[in-house]
């Protein structure tokens, strides 16, 4: 099993990806995942159960969950009907008021939505909000006060969800309704505030697809860790809401998490939500030099890098984040790729960049009392694209995974002087990417 931390960093602290932990002795109980080849059936079920207890049944992706002892992993491998069974590997990732506005749409511009070209300090610079798109956050839910941060009408209360359980320790993935709006690790807020924008103290702060409606899926606990299981379970459900109740809407899936290796039913669990039409963006990983992480490096994904910005605290001057005018048309030089963004290594897939040193927005340290924090990481990086794939999802109602990823690649902007393996295609550009859907 490797432990995975979740890609999310306050500023000059980067998280490690892939520590090993000490093999499990060989009677120690352990949780699995298991990718079938063929439907899940009784007979299957009950040769399982020669080995270990299973646990929870993913019957969309043929695949299910189980405790067994760490010496019989070798045995379920081998049996004719598995495709593959790994370890569940572990991801990182009050009193309530409500805020007058409905959207954050005519809010302040600040400058990594003026990098990607979304707003100018006048206003915003496209005419697309993401009005009609549902953004599903993978992430740790909201934190209690969240109706403080955005309006009612952008949460989606009615598909709102939490997963736990997971690992073989906890029993099985369970669904847990309530919890998703009671977070202590206030990651998935700020990951939500990038995408529909935000209420600084009354003052609305744009977001990059305002009017774009959120699913909070909490699939982390309250540490920003939890397992790939329960991320499986979390794609899975947003990919049957997309198949029935939102058979009608674009769905995309914003995953600022991850960990350093594809585990199977993850896999599978992201190849069935993409098949009914659901597009998926991930954070690249923060571990540098040490490669990317999953589920961002699988092909299909796409995956954000972090950029930053030669005149982040120019002067040390404090309102610099909303009251600079960045460029336009850009200068290229001015950008950079941060040195805990991941580096892609042969067999993983970099697909583009985006603002995320630097990042204002909620982040709550006390519980029920609002704060706002600059924070960086490839998490802060991939809410800008998924934002992004929603106002290009609201032009273009059909969009493919494989059509969004080849607009925002093929209109990125390259940062002079940075390998592919750092930037990918460049920095994503709204506009152009909106264009290029005519």
């Amino acid at each position: 099993m490797k432990k995975i931390l979740i890609y999310t960093m306050v500023i000059s602290l980067v998280l490690m990806l892939g520590v090993p932990v000490k093999a499990a002795p060989s009677k120690a109980s352990i949780g699995v995942n298991v990718l079938l080849k063929s439907e899940v059936t009784d007979e299957i079920l009950k040769e399982l159960g020669n080995h270990g207890k299973v646990l929870d049944v993913m019957y969309e992706i043929d695949a299910l969950t189980m405790r067994v002892r760490a010496d019989e992993l070798p045995a379920i491998q081998a049996l004719p009907f598995v495709q593959a069974a790994n370890p569940d590997a572990q991801r990182k990732g009050a009193p309530l008021d409500t805020i007058l506005a409905t959207d954050m749409s005519n809010g302040m511009s600040t400058w990594n939505l003026d990098v990607i070209n979304v707003t100018e300090p006048t206003g915003r610079v496209v005419s697309e909000t993401g009005e009609g798109v549902y953004v599903a956050v993978l992430d740790t839910g909201l934190v209690d006060s969240w109706r403080q941060y955005f309006p009612q009408e952008r949460i989606a209360e009615q598909y709102a969800m939490s997963f736990g359980g997971g690992g073989g320790l906890a029993g099985t993935v369970s669904s847990q309704p309530n919890k998703w709006e009671h977070d202590a690790d206030s990651h998935g807020t700020h990951v939500t505030s990038t995408i529909i924008g935000y209420s600084l103290r009354g003052t609305p702060i744009n977001g990059v697809a305002p009017k774009a409606t959120i699913i909070p899926v909490k699939v982390l606990n309250q540490n920003g860790s939890g397992w790939s299981s329960v991320i499986a379970r979390g794609i899975t459900y947003v990919a049957d809401l997309k198949k029935g109740p939102l058979a009608d809407s674009p769905v995309v899936i914003n995953m600022s998490l991850g960990g350093s290796a594809l585990d199977a039913v993850e896999k599978a669990a992201i190849d069935y939500a993409i098949e009914a039409g659901v597009i998926i963006v991930a954070s690249a990983g923060n571990a540098g030099q040490a490669g990317m992480g999953y589920p961002g490096a699988y092909e299909p994904v796409i995956s954000v890098a972090a950029s930053g910005w030669a005149y982040e605290f120019y002067n040390n001057i404090s309102s610099w984040w909303y009251a600079f005018d960045v460029p336009d048309p850009a200068i290229m030089t001015d950008y950079y790729i941060t040195d805990f963004s991941s580096v892609q290594y042969p067999g993983q897939d970099l697909d583009v960049a985006a603002p995320g040193s630097w990042i204002v927005g909620p982040y709550n340290v006390n519980n029920g009392q609002l704060s706002y924090y600059f924070l960086g990481g490839t998490s802060m990086a991939s809410p800008h694209v998924a934002g992004l794939v929603a106002l290009m999802a609201q032009k273009a109602p059909g969009l493919t995974a494989s059509q969004a990823e080849e607009k925002l690649e093929s209109t990125a902007a390259w940062i002079p002087g940075v390998g592919s393996e750092y930037q990918g295609s460049g920095i994503v550009d709204a506009p152009a990417a909106l264009a290029a859907l005519d």
